[in-house]
């Protein structure tokens, strides 16, 4: 018995040691030139600021501390992390901040870990992060940039202060989330019939999702594993959360340990998921039916996550001065990260010039 017990504390401080040397430096990577060389002036930071009586935390990367501003608006949790596997070349356009919002990640406060956080908490937080950057860089306006449940916020926020973007881009925007867990159940319930399998279509026949009776708990218990397995998740190309998401958190080295606990306590805590009612009570269509910026929408063609058709739904009824969408074939979730050349290509072509040349003909 005392072998086993030794056995499993080497198993553990070898976990531990593998942690801590995937931990290290703890500090953003530096933006390199082709050679691999930091370029001079270059800005790779980790800051915390105080936002709206709350100290929270955000990455800072760009080439040129010159370059316009992009704020990135994440989902459910933080996403930089998986920039170390999935570059996305951002920072070779802007000054790019990946902020993590309260509650999350670099955000997390433990004695706080319980409270709600709110959609007008979110959107005060967004315009105020969005005046730091305004006042630190020297710009009238910036560009916003959301991403799944950050589409959610980044819609109302341009909305409520245009006067502060040059435009907003939507990457996998939502619209109706509920009509979209719907058309998603209904989809995956019809390929893991057709395949066979199944245990899964048990699982999903016992806790259906329906215009009526919403989406169960039990449903999200087995969502991203169903949606990872048909490559319709976070990327096309992804077959599992706990390798492709969990795992590569820990790989990263831009974060210290404690950071990596505090991203997934963030995700685990009621706080950043408060909102998620409100997402399926709201169609956006309805209640923000235009907004005063140009619009982008980037969508991957795979994406289950926040339906496509749904986001073209809106996309058609959304009144703006200038409106693009765009699908990405080899995509499903996060084109930024499947199919980053070519995000640069239209944020570089469409975005920066103010036009809509490359979008999908519509």
């Amino acid at each position: 018995m005392w072998v086993l017990g030794w056995v499993l504390l080497l198993i553990s401080l070898g976990l531990l040691a593998v942690l801590l040397a995937w931990s290290r430096p703890g500090t953003p990577a530096p933006v390199l030139d082709a050679e691999g060389r930091p370029i001079a002036g270059s800005i790779a930071e980790k800051t915390r600021v105080g936002i709206n009586g709350r100290d929270q935390g955000m990455i800072l990367k760009a080439r040129d501390p010159a370059a316009p501003v992009l704020l990135y608006l994440h989902g459910g949790m933080p996403e930089y992390f998986l920039t170390q596997r999935y570059p996305t070349g951002l920072e070779d356009l802007f000054v790019v901040c990946w902020w993590e919002q309260r509650g999350a990640g670099l955000s997390f406060d433990p004695a706080r870990a319980r409270e709600p956080v709110t959609l007008e908490q979110l959107i005060a937080d967004t315009v105020e992060v969005t005046n730091y950057l305004r006042r630190r860089f020297g710009r009238d306006r910036i560009y916003l940039m959301g991403h799944s449940g950050g589409t959610f916020l980044g819609t109302h926020v341009v909305a409520r202060a245009p006067e502060l973007y040059h435009a907003y881009i939507g990457v996998s925007q939502m619209s109706n989330q509920l009509r979209s867990e719907a058309r998603t159940y209904e989809y995956m319930l019809g390929e893991y019939r057709r395949m066979g399998a199944d245990r899964m279509v048990r699982r999903l026949q016992s806790a259906p999702v329906t215009m009526r009776d919403g989406v169960p708990d039990r449903y999200l218990a087995v969502r991203d594993t169903a949606m990872h397995r048909l490559g319709v998740g976070t990327m096309h190309d992804m077959r599992s959360f706990i390798t492709g998401i969990f795992l590569e958190s820990l790989r990263s080295r831009d974060y210290t340990l404690g950071e990596k606990l505090s991203l997934w306590r963030g995700k685990a805590s009621s706080g950043v998921s408060s909102m998620w009612k409100e997402i399926l009570a709201t169609d956006l269509a309805e209640r923000v039916p235009a907004v005063r910026v140009p619009v982008y929408f980037l969508h991957g063609l795979y994406d289950c996550t926040c339906s496509r058709e749904e986001a073209l739904h809106y996309f058609d009824r959304l009144e703006a001065p200038l409106k693009g969408f765009y699908t990405f074939a080899h995509s499903a979730h996060s084109p930024m990260f499947e199919e980053p050349a070519r995000v640069r290509e239209i944020m570089r072509l469409d975005v920066l010039a103010g036009t809509n040349r490359l979008a999908d003909g519509r």
